[in-house]
């Protein structure tokens, strides 16, 4: 989604501009809840950049990136559109509450396997020693003898299941209860894995990507209302959400703000290519990864501000792309590095397994 808006979450409430006898949070419930989400959306940006790093030089095949061409970022804003759309046409034609029921189910599992990686490396530190940690291969094949295809190969071990355990009980909470930490935690997770796994190949990808749904958005929050209709009617931890009236009604709060996650992940992607770019320049600094941080920080800053003042959804791409987009290159384009920011380019994985395999051979040679 692209929008930071008040309202409920799939949760019954009255939206912003509801009626005279809707509850009117507090000052300070509303600026705890405007400053949880910030923080709620830099955390995955600032620990999805750094595993993003070590996740590009990774040989694991479940660590391995996606990488985005510009090819794929021109299609992005179009696929976006047909699904958001489309999305609106089946929540206008038919019960919003079977549609909602295959959703939950559908996202049970991307949130279960999502929020089990997310916790897999903290799981490594507080795993007991003494406890045996046993390995286990899931290996499903097709056909006999030397027609034999292996169609899935999973390798895991005891600390991945207990990890498994503990998400499955988050999602059994968020599909019985909807309550809003079990979307969160599943939303953060989500969030996280793809900052991590969702690698542009170059700057200028970059900036396709983020120009072409800097107009997706705009078009859908201001041009029609399908945006909106789809945020409030979506009940899927697409969102991170946080209660307005928290200090009122504590965890029974009912009156949200909400932040999509494209407007996390969407941004994060390119600001954790600018870090690998920092590393890539050897110069022990991470210059353009703070900025387009701090960038993301002023341009989300700016959204809320925005958002709270004329009561209306606000498209958050539309100052988060400016804001992350320009700041580092006008920071390129002092240091006289602009030319070498949009030359840098990153492998495909077949590429990059390909180079070593080349390497290798002349070595052997």
């Amino acid at each position: 989604m692209a929008d930071v808006e008040q309202n409920a979450a799939g949760n019954g409430s009255d939206a912003v501009n509801g009626t005279a006898g809707r509850f009117v949070s507090s000052a300070e419930g509303t600026a705890l809840a405007y400053g949880s989400l910030l923080l709620m959306a830099l955390l995955p940006i600032f620990f999805g950049a750094l595993k993003s790093v070590g996740c590009s030089k990774s040989k694991s095949a479940s660590d391995m990136p996606e990488t985005i061409t510009s090819r794929d970022a021109a299609r992005f804003p179009i696929i976006a559109s047909c699904t958001l759309f489309g999305l609106y046409l089946f929540f206008k034609i038919f019960s919003q509450e079977y549609i909602n029921l295959l959703l939950s189910m559908y996202f049970f599992v991307l949130g279960i396997l999502a929020l089990s990686h997310t916790m897999s490396p903290f799981m490594c530190r507080v795993f007991p020693a003494n406890v045996p940690n046993k390995q286990y291969q899931l290996l499903f094949t097709q056909g006999s003898g030397e027609s034999k295809e292996e169609i899935v190969n999973y390798e895991f071990d005891t600390k991945d299941l207990i990890c498994l355990g503990i998400s499955s009980v988050v999602g059994v909470w968020y599909v019985l209860k909807k309550h809003w930490i079990a979307n969160n935690l599943f939303g953060l997770a989500f969030a996280l894995n793809g900052v991590e796994l969702l690698h542009l190949n170059n700057v200028s990808t970059g900036c396709i990507l983020l120009g072409g749904l800097f107009v997706y958005d705009v078009f859908w929050v201001f041009g029609t209302n399908v945006m909106v209709t789809v945020a409030k009617s979506f009940e899927a931890p697409i969102k991170l959400v946080f209660p307005q009236d928290l200090l009122e009604k504590g965890l029974d709060a009912r009156n949200f703000a909400m932040l999509g996650l494209g407007d996390i992940v969407i941004p994060g992607i390119f600001i954790a290519l600018l870090l690998r770019f920092d590393v890539s320049l050897k110069k022990n600094t991470r210059t353009y990864f703070y900025t387009s941080f701090l960038a993301y920080i002023f341009g989300l800053g700016l959204t809320i501000f925005v958002m709270h003042t004329f009561k209306h959804a606000q498209p958050a791409l539309l100052y988060l792309v400016p804001a992350c987009v320009g700041f580092p290159v006008l920071l390129a384009l002092f240091k006289g590095e602009l030319t070498e920011m949009f030359r840098y380019e990153e492998s495909l994985p077949e590429e990059a397994s390909s180079k070593e395999e080349a390497t290798e051979s002349d070595k052997d040679k």
